[in-house]
């Protein structure tokens, strides 16, 4: 029995990054001798057990034949004559089938460390092919590696073009897509994800939403690099850029989905992009079965965005509508989230990357005149129900005006 790190602690060891993906493999076990040796069985379609100390899974060497549709279509050999390049073999990315063994020397059947130096994302076999979650996985690692040179093969590439021309993408449930694009969200290059999936057709199958944004054209005085797709690109890289949260990188990715639809006759122009776009909104997060939180988030930035960026005309009576129609008294932390996507879509613009965004400032000089008005002082006038919020909206506007200096 021989028991080897594998996968993405020995990737990103070689790489000098920072992991918490520990991987074993097992070889020349099997599932009597390994509950005997005090692992305790976790695996459901495949031998997969706890280690008895560290709770780290390790799993039996296997292959695997496909023999149905979709990523769950395979059958699952282990035994103990499996060994260890037998194993790796069945992996997606040469990068990620590679091995330590327990004096610490690399075992790199299929190339991984040359791949490594090229930057290079490259399969490991026409294997590959029998997976379409690997289409996601490799955008996914794609937008990880990204700023660090890597890119993926061409070869690589084309066979990832034949798994969507197969048909086979459509197989894959929306919770696993979810899986796969809320990763690539946590990643430092999240746009990359969605260029990736573009270049091998799939955006087209798994989110056609955006991928209509494409070849959609917009005012060049306002977007000078035109096209709505590239735009919503280049807002998704800038918010990564300003913020780690997920749901501020969604919502940045879908708060343009609503110019997808505009008839061909208005173009440039799109003027209900910002009420068009909350039932696209709706449609993603229900076929993809998102928290709430990203849904919340990402139909207050759709809707309230073109107002944050007129700050400079708003009336005193706008601001406190908005405020009321985001919660902010109940869920302040909305105002930074939504300010940091209109931030992101204002610098993701051809030119405008390091224009400064005053709107920001203001809208939070805003809310803080508006917050120092307080519900108490207004019940102790003597007003009651319906009165009680009317007369906190006017002080809140009074204060907002005051503030910045408006005449209405």
């Amino acid at each position: 029995m021989k028991i080897y790190l594998v996968g993405g602690a020995v990737r990103d060891k070689l790489l000098k990054i920072d992991s918490d993906d520990r991987d074993w493999v097992v070889v020349g076990s099997t599932p009597e001798e390994m509950m005997k040796q005090g692992f305790t069985p976790v695996g459901k379609d495949f031998p997969v057990f706890l280690h008895p100390t560290t709770q780290e899974e390790h799993a039996l060497a296997r292959t695997e034949k496909k023999t149905g549709s979709g990523y769950t279509g395979f059958e699952c050999y282990f035994s103990e004559e499996v060994t260890l390049e037998e194993d790796l073999r069945r992996r997606d990315l040469t990068i990620n089938a590679m091995a330590l063994d327990e004096s610490g020397m690399v075992i790199d059947p299929y190339g991984g460390q040359r791949d490594l130096e090229h930057k290079r994302l490259r399969h490991v076999s026409e294997a590959f092919s029998e997976d379409p979650l690997r289409v996601l996985r490799v955008a996914r690692f794609a937008a990880k590696l990204a700023h660090l040179g890597f890119r993926v093969a061409e070869e690589t590439m084309q066979l990832m073009s034949h798994i969507t021309e197969s048909g086979e993408l459509e197989h894959l449930t929306a919770e696993r897509v979810w899986l796969e694009w809320h990763k690539s969200l946590t990643t430092p290059s999240p746009h990359i994800f969605f260029n990736v999936l573009r270049d091998c057709g799939a955006l087209a199958v798994l989110l056609p939403e955006l991928n209509n944004l494409f070849g959609v054209p917009q005012p060049e005085k306002w977007h000078p690099e035109i096209d709505t797709g590239i735009h919503t690109l280049m807002v998704l890289k800038q918010a990564a850029q300003l913020s780690p949260c997920p749901q501020i990188r969604f919502a940045a990715t879908v708060h343009d989905l609503g110019k997808g639809i505009t008839p061909q006759n208005e173009w440039p122009s799109h003027k209900k992009h910002c009420h068009n776009g909350l039932a696209l909104i709706n449609q993603v997060c229900d076929r993809f079965k998102l928290p709430n939180d990203y849904r919340e988030l990402a139909l207050i930035v759709c809707e309230q965005h073109s107002n944050v960026h007129r700050a400079m005309e708003l009336r005193s009576d706008t601001f406190v509508r908005i405020f009321a129609k985001i919660d902010v008294w109940r869920k302040p932390e909305r105002l930074n989230a939504l300010l940091t996507c209109c931030h992101a879509d204002h610098t993701g613009r051809k030119g405008s990357e390091m224009k400064p965004y005053p709107q920001k400032a203001i809208f939070e000089q805003a809310y803080a005149a508006a917050a120092a008005v307080n519900a108490q002082d207004v019940i102790a006038l003597g007003f009651k129900g319906k009165e009680i919020r009317e007369q906190l909206d006017k002080l809140r506007a009074h204060q907002i005006k005051m503030e910045l200096n408006l005449t209405h």
